[in-house]
């Protein structure tokens, strides 16, 4: 049903309460999982987000499950849309606030943009 699962990745605590529903779904479906987190371009945050990616990668292989990691650059919603379209994915999880500068709900624009179903979580 979902052959590839994107989980966009924060350091919120909504993404990391995310963590066991990805993990149930990806064994349940037997999906591939994509890692994506989205840094600004004007800021210097990559290394921070690769490292972010990185222990992530780690606790999804710890349950069994490889995971591949992507990191974008531009606004969070549009590169996460961008992403899930380029890769043919069949659904995006992530949390419901995620951690942006801006006021705008990243969550509710990908709900809005999403060329698939969006799981958001709480």
């Amino acid at each position: 049903m979902f052959p590839t699962i994107l989980f966009a990745v924060d350091s919120s605590l909504e993404a990391r309460q995310a963590v066991p529903i990805v993990v149930g779904l990806v064994k349940t479906f037997h999906s591939r999982l994509l890692l994506l987190s989205v840094v600004d371009p004007e800021e210097d945050e990559r290394e921070k987000v690769e490292q972010l990616l990185e222990n992530a990668r780690q606790l999804f292989e710890a349950e069994g499950i490889a995971a591949e990691t992507k990191v974008g650059e531009g606004k969070p919603a549009f590169v996460i849309c961008d992403v899930a379209d380029e890769l043919n994915c069949d659904l995006i999880i992530m949390g419901t606030r995620g951690v942006t500068e801006t006021s705008e709900s990243v969550s509710q624009r990908v709900i809005t943009l999403s060329p698939c179903p969006v799981l958001v979580v709480p």
